[in-house]
């Protein structure tokens, strides 16, 4: 097959290898509605359009009671110690190899919409990046072109591709009226007002 007929090679990325100091506890593995908080985010990164999934898990993160849904890509979970979001995620593309394009999920993002990754599918064309946005605020997921993906080496500290992204002209936005979209869990009491159906 020649290089202008080969597929593109599109993956997904959870990230779930923070020490979750602000929660107190095993933040990914606290139950909500019925599971461990992060398999929502592995169950979103499945219905994505891709052909793969890498979850960048902490080693001691259970995840054997996770099942893929039905028809989901492959997942390969990768083991990473690491106390910086930009090192994991540094970790997880590096494992991935070559792509052309990266969705980056959260595992403590437990509400973004399934569809959300197919908007951002089809809005990235020739941008760098695409992302969701709520209230003027940028969201997850990300789609990573890949021109972004190259420059993820350079990435440093506690945060993540954010900072390749600022100030671009060229990142295509999905405006939606979601909050879902920037909704993480950071402590306890975020989790508590999810359950109780008040997220904000």
């Amino acid at each position: 097959m020649s290089a202008a007929t080969t597929p593109s090679a599109r993956a997904a990325l959870v990230l779930a290898a923070g020490s979750a100091r602000r929660f107190g506890s095993d933040k990914l593995s606290a139950t909500f509605e019925g599971e461990p908080l992060v398999h929502h985010a592995l169950r979103t990164a499945c219905a994505a359009p891709v052909d793969k999934v890498v979850v960048a898990a902490r080693p001691d993160l259970d995840l054997s009671q996770w099942q893929a849904p039905e028809g989901a890509p492959p997942v390969t979970i990768l083991r990473v110690e690491s106390q910086a979001l930009s090192t994991t995620l540094k970790a997880g593309v590096a494992a991935l190899g070559d792509v052309d394009t990266l969705f980056v999920f959260l595992g403590d993002m437990p509400r973004v919409p399934p569809g959300e990754a197919a908007h951002l599918a089809r809005i990235l064309a020739d941008n760098f990046a695409a992302l969701p946005r709520h209230g003027g605020k940028p969201g997850h997921p990300v789609l990573l072109s890949a021109r972004a993906l190259a420059d993820v080496p350079t990435l440093t500290g506690d945060a993540g591709a954010g900072q390749i992204l600022r100030g671009r002209s060229d990142v295509a936005v999905h405006e939606t009226d979601d909050p879902a979209v920037r909704l993480d869990i950071d402590r306890p009491e975020d989790l508590a007002r999810l359950k109780g159906g008040t997220p904000d």
